[in-house]
């Protein structure tokens, strides 16, 4: 560990620590004996979804589904210029009875204004009828690929869209403009200035935000610095691949890599599963890639000199990424380019070696662990979980391990993910002992990877924004 008492940074670079003699034009700052952190690095967010839900309802804390909707039709009344109601956090693994939410519901306090109401983890939705109306979602409708309207037992939609059944109801919905991005980006960026939080890796941009990232970095307005990931399923994808790499002059904009989508998320019973889920036997989980479709999208990222981050969660999406991975280094070469597997929460056992030997680091999030817990098992059953979430094993494997929050999916306060990686414990530091506490991370480790090294970047150079702390 390297320690200072003094040190010279230029520009938000760190050019030197305890100087011999100080440059004839520096600026002294006293530290007046205060702590001095260096501005904190967040691996996998989103920034525009953080503004957006900072500037909707957040039912992150409601305790049932009637109290969700409660604080749905409390905003609308409280915003009726508003066209589409919306929000997200919901999570129904947190209420009494653990029951996916309905339309009806909504229905009740909320019939002629849609509603649209994304969950924790951003990989389902919950409407009213109204939205359904607009949609032309009826009983009839059939699941999407990738995607699933859950339906009650008598086969009526239920107003619940797992993943590309979203799909459906977002392509009606009023398109974001820039003077919403700009909002969103002025609201997240002040969030995470306040939390210590001064660059992240944007896991998933489309060419509209692409074009207004451009913009903002050509006159110097980000807030953070970004590292972005284009959306895979971009229709002008290619385009923005023969664009290039874009590295801003002052550095606040990196664009050279790729988000891919696997699967789905845990909690909606999306993530794909080699065997069925353990509380729901007759599923195994949903792909939005579909596997023939896996070499064209490693091949053309890879082909095209940017990193390729796959989002997977379940044991049979992490493998089958693993495998087109291995596939593609054999054909085309690209393992120099740090690709990584976004979340790789789920693994089979037999997988865990291949991340080092293919050189493909697990891009992680700690509070995912904790937020799962109370789940986590009964959907996987014990034996799966000794692939699951193992921070530990991984490390000891010898690969690297990128970590963030997954913002606005878990909070962005980098320090709850410090005490998860470290605990294995939630923020009210249960359970006493840990979660699976053989996986835990030191505090060096946690320190060293949470935030701070997040050294994935391909060619990134690291800057730094100094927070002091009373």
């Amino acid at each position: 560990m390297v320690t200072f008492n003094t040190i010279v940074f230029d520009e938000g670079k760190v050019v030197q620590l305890n100087p011999t003699e100080m440059p004839a034009d520096a600026t002294v700052i006293d530290g007046n004996n205060k702590v001095l952190l260096p501005g904190l690095i967040d691996a996998h967010g989103h920034l525009l979804g953080l503004g957006g839900n900072l500037m909707e309802v957040d039912l992150r804390e409601s305790s049932s589904m009637q109290q969700a909707a409660q604080w749905v039709a409390d905003y609308a009344m409280m915003h009726a210029d508003q066209e589409w109601i919306k929000g997200r956090g919901w999570n129904q693994e947190l209420w009494s009875d653990r029951s996916f939410p309905t339309a009806a519901v909504l229905d009740a306090k909320l019939k002629n204004k849609p509603v649209w109401l994304t969950r924790v983890d951003g990989h389902a939705a919950w409407v009213n009828s109204k939205a359904l109306q607009m949609a032309g979602i009826n009983d009839s409708t059939p699941d999407p690929a990738g995607g699933q309207i859950l339906r009650d037992a008598d086969g009526k939609a239920t107003g619940v869209l797992i993943d590309h059944a979203m799909d459906l109801v977002s392509a009606i919905m009023p398109k974001d403009s820039a003077s919403l991005y700009a909002a969103q980006l002025n609201a997240a960026g002040e969030h995470l200035h306040s939390v210590g939080i001064t660059a992240m890796h944007d896991a998933g941009i489309g060419h509209h935000v692409y074009d207004f990232y451009l913009a903002r970095a050509a006159q110097g307005e980000l807030p953070v610095r970004v590292y972005a990931m284009l959306s895979a399923t971009d229709p002008l994808l290619p385009e923005m691949l023969d664009v290039g790499i874009i590295r801003s002059q002052d550095d606040f904009l990196h664009v050279r890599s790729v988000k891919a989508y696997g699967d789905g998320a845990l909690g909606s019973r999306g993530a794909a599963l080699i065997k069925p889920y353990s509380d729901a036997p007759h599923q195994h989980g949903l792909l939005l890639t579909q596997p023939e479709d896996f070499p064209k999208v490693v091949q053309q990222v890879l082909g095209a000199g940017f990193q390729l981050n796959f989002h997977a969660i379940g044991d049979k999406a992490n493998q089958l990424v693993l495998d087109e991975f291995e596939r593609t280094f054999e054909l085309l070469g690209g393992q120099a380019l740090r690709n990584r597997i976004e979340h790789a929460q789920i693994i089979a056992v037999e997988d865990l070696p291949r991340f080092a030997e293919l050189k493909v680091l697990p891009s992680m999030q700690p509070t995912h662990a904790t937020s799962d817990m109370n789940m986590a098992e009964d959907r996987l059953g014990k034996a799966r979980m000794e692939g699951a979430y193992a921070w530990k094993t991984l490390l000891n494997s010898g690969i690297p391990m990128p970590l963030g929050s997954d913002f606005p999916v878990e909070l962005a306060n980098p320090f709850y993910g410090l005490h998860a990686a470290v605990t294995r414990q939630d923020r009210n530091n249960q359970p006493v002992a840990g979660w699976y506490p053989e996986q835990a991370m030191s505090i060096q480790q946690a320190w060293r990877l949470l935030y701070v090294n997040n050294f994935q970047c391909i060619g990134c150079t690291h800057f730094f924004h100094f927070i002091t702390v009373s």
